[in-house]
């Protein structure tokens, strides 16, 4: 049931205690690096001034925009001999970030990535397909290398080409994937295409999903679809990737590995604390990073802490599923949107398929939401009566979620442009 009992149910009282011994120790590293060397300096802050988890707040919060103004080497705390490998995020909203990694820094991440496949009841003797993209993103190498601490048979798929994935899984049979949500439910209909059916035909019996928000539903479409249980994780490039929270077998939330990471909530317009189980953004900082640790950065997450036990044993803080993101939250005529929020109540309506786009647009001075929806290819062969009802249902859904009235038109199926990483869910046509 436990990859290590006496950590992951470790008292919180002595959970506390190690977090402040390794928060003291991480920033004493970063101190030695060029960005937060030259920001202690600057505000007078001193390492030693750390005597409770508290007193981080008197430190500034680290930026995505940090990380890019001080490339390449800013942030690094050991000399660059002993570095083993460097990952970036994608650096689709401006330049990349990169995050470097010592050999001591690859075997704790290992280690976190494996624990977390554990207690969701993979084990020694599985077959994992890893159908993420490799290379610099960290999703692949990072469960990659998990897997394998762990002693499974590891298939190192890669992202798309989907009928040799299909095939993989019945040549090999595969019981475990790591897959996008989104594609999750693209692939399925490759299956229907090729007439297999994965309930039946594979030995798939679990899948780790993440890398992009999605909803409840989601979840339960892509298990009921594939007869696995799906488990959601959450990782970031700049906490190493894979593996920083995991979903255990309960399924109620997702653990933080606390032994590892420090978090916190914040209110991202007062930039306050907020209390534990009220919803705001997660800030986290490395515990155990060598090469080069990170201290109170923003990750533009939206969550919240779950307060409680977890029925699993497990003593470290559990965190709901990622919302979204501050900085992918749509604001349209004052409300503000995230696109999960759009897919979760698309998932509730009967005749919907599995994909669906936002388009915002400005008309004059107002901004307008256009939502396509793909739905079941036979609302087009029909009467255009029953089609007709099925698009004001959703924008009904919708308008009672949202506050406001999109403009919904119904696509047929693979009308909407796919892609084997993640979804471009918004297209934002406004110019300002």
């Amino acid at each position: 049931m436990y990859w290590e009992k006496d950590v992951e149910t470790m008292p919180r009282e002595k959970l506390d205690e190690l977090q402040l011994a390794r928060l003291k120790e991480s920033i004493t590293r970063a101190s030695s690096s060029s960005f937060y060397g030259t920001l202690f300096n600057e505000i007078g802050f001193n390492p030693d001034d750390i005597r409770s988890l508290t007193d981080i707040e008197n430190i500034p919060f680290t930026t995505k925009d940090n990380l890019r103004d001080h490339w390449p080497y800013g942030f690094l705390s050991v000399s660059k001999d002993k570095l083993v490998r460097m990952h970036s995020s994608s650096g689709t909203t401006g330049r990349a970030t990169v995050v470097f990694h010592t050999a001591q820094d690859i075997d704790a991440w290992t280690n976190a990535v494996a624990r977390s496949m554990y207690m969701t009841g993979m084990r020694r003797g599985d077959v994992f397909q890893n159908m993420m993209a490799y290379g610099l993103f960290t999703g692949g190498l990072g469960f990659h290398y998990g897997a394998e601490r762990l002693g499974a048979l590891v298939i190192p798929a890669g992202a798309g080409n989907s009928k040799r994935q299909i095939q993989l899984m019945q040549d090999f049979e595969t019981t475990v994937i790591h897959i996008i949500p989104s594609y999750a439910l693209h692939l399925y209909k490759v299956f229907e295409e090729m007439g297999v059916d994965p309930r039946e035909d594979t030995s798939l019996n679990i899948a780790f999903i993440g890398a992009e928000p999605h909803s409840e539903k989601t979840r339960k479409k892509i298990e009921e679809l594939y007869g696995v249980r799906a488990f959601n994780s959450y990782g970031l490039s700049e906490m190493n990737g894979p593996g920083v929270a995991f979903e255990c077998e309960i399924q109620g939330g997702m653990h933080v590995w606390e032994d590892n990471f420090f978090i916190e909530i914040i209110d991202p317009e007062t930039m306050k604390p907020v209390l534990d189980g009220e919803e705001g953004e997660l800030v986290m900082t490395s515990l155990l990073r060598e090469g080069m640790p990170i201290l109170r950065y923003r990750t533009r997450d939206i969550t919240r802490i779950i307060s409680g036990e977890c029925p699993c044993g497990r003593s470290h803080k559990r965190i709901e599923r990622i919302k979204g993101r501050t900085d992918d939250m749509m604001i349209i005529k004052g409300v503000n949107i995230f696109p999960v929020q759009i897919e979760k109540k698309l998932m509730e309506v009967p005749g919907v398929g599995t994909d669906f786009q936002i388009i915002l647009e400005r008309e004059g001075f107002d901004d307008v939401m256009h939502v396509r929806v793909e739905v079941q290819k036979e609302f087009f062969t029909g009467n255009l009566k029953q089609l007709e009802n099925l698009r004001r249902k959703i924008v009904g859904e919708l308008k009672s979620d949202i506050l406001i009235t999109p403009k919904v038109e119904l696509v047929e199926p693979n009308t909407i442009p796919k892609s084997d990483g993640k979804a471009v869910r918004v297209v934002d046509n406004r110019h300002d």
